[in-house]
């Protein structure tokens, strides 16, 4: 037996703690004729956080997992069942081809900003190339995390460090319904990331990295690459088990290797050769496969130039808007190539000797 260590999480909030943080979704002077009902519906909060009802509907695993009579949560199956028709109709060469375009930036002109953002355009440009070429383009705008009422992508919880058999494909870890760590954005995004076959990102540059919209999304795709498919087979999150299946072996499989992928990284100041190289780095982990040179760009808009007239710099630069419609043009060719199994053909098919 490997030892779990412990000691680190606090102790469960005391009830007075519980019913100030509840309550204050209920701030507003307009709640105050509902106080009673409120009142109500706190003490049911407070009884499923106190008894840790995560899942509070579930069903018998089935067959096809390695417990049968686990009782697992309705919504990771549902999501699970999307992600396996996502699949098959990926694989299908009957299906349009389709790619996912993902806009990284935090701005919309829907929240305080009152303005679009520069990503946005470009992944527009991106959008008109995909089109005229027929690929389906499904438009991911990271942004309506800023803008959406209740709409969440909650941090990845750091399973995988614990062992890699207890990060599950897809992440079990939410909704977590005790902790009110519910509208969680993912079991959508991983299915549009397994019908895709390729992604382009689009992203500013935010303090030398990507914005936290996108890096919260990167960080809960982890579960792609190694994820266990089957949480019955450490009971859930039974760290014990867990470790036990990865001493014994583990496959790490990848379960969305083989799409393509462009990126097209901005910045006004510096950093974005930096982060458009993690980014890289990150999709050639994965087992995505880069479209070419053209297909990897990272360029300043606007160069140490103020921020109120960045979007006439954006206009002022022809070129960079057609290096834009390059990365879609290369996406594109690399989309009709990998589907007729042209491109799987010249990449190596070799062992991960270090497949962690």
């Amino acid at each position: 037996m490997i030892d779990i260590r412990k000691g680190q999480a606090p102790a469960k909030l005391e009830r007075s703690e519980f019913s100030v943080r509840f309550r204050a979704s209920f701030h507003d002077p307009a709640f105050r004729a509902e106080d009673q009902s409120i009142a109500r519906l706190e003490e049911i909060a407070w009884q499923a956080y106190a008894e840790g009802r995560k899942a509070p509907f579930t069903q018998k695993a089935g067959t096809s997992y390695v417990d049968p009579d686990y009782d697992l949560s309705t919504d990771w199956i549902a999501t699970r069942e999307r992600l396996d028709e996502a699949q098959l109709r990926w694989a299908d060469p009957t299906t349009p081809s389709r790619v996912l375009l993902i806009c990284g930036s935090a701005r919309n002109d829907g929240t305080c900003p009152g303005e679009i953002s520069k990503t946005f355009r470009l992944l527009g440009l991106a959008r008109e190339i995909l089109e005229q070429s027929q690929i389906e383009a499904d438009v991911l705008d990271l942004s309506l995390l800023t803008s959406d009422y209740g709409r969440q992508i909650h941090p990845c919880k750091g399973c995988v460090s614990t062992a890699m058999p207890l990060c599950h494909w897809p992440c079990s870890c939410y909704p977590n319904h005790a902790l009110n760590q519910v509208h969680d954005w993912m079991a959508d995004i991983y299915e549009r990331w397994t019908a895709a076959h390729a992604v382009i990102i689009v992203s500013p540059v935010y303090w030398y990295q990507s914005p936290s919209p996108l890096k919260l999304m990167i960080d809960r795709l982890v579960c792609a690459d190694g994820g266990n498919p089957d949480p019955t087979s450490t009971s859930g999150k039974k760290a014990g088990k867990a470790k036990a299946l990865e001493m014994a072996g583990w496959t790490y499989p990848q379960h969305l290797a083989g799409r393509a992928y462009g990126l097209v990284v901005h910045g006004d100041v510096t950093g974005v050769e930096e982060s458009r190289r993690a980014l890289s780095d990150w999709l050639d982990w994965m087992g995505f496969i880069d479209a070419g040179v053209a297909a990897r760009l990272d360029r300043y808009i606007g160069y140490y130039e103020p921020y109120a007239t960045s979007h006439e710099a954006l206009d002022r630069n022809q070129a960079m808007q057609e290096e834009t419609r390059n990365v879609a043009r290369a996406v594109a060719k690399a989309v009709i190539e990998l589907r007729a199994g042209r491109l799987q053909a010249v990449q190596p098919n070799l062992a991960r000797p270090r497949p962690k």
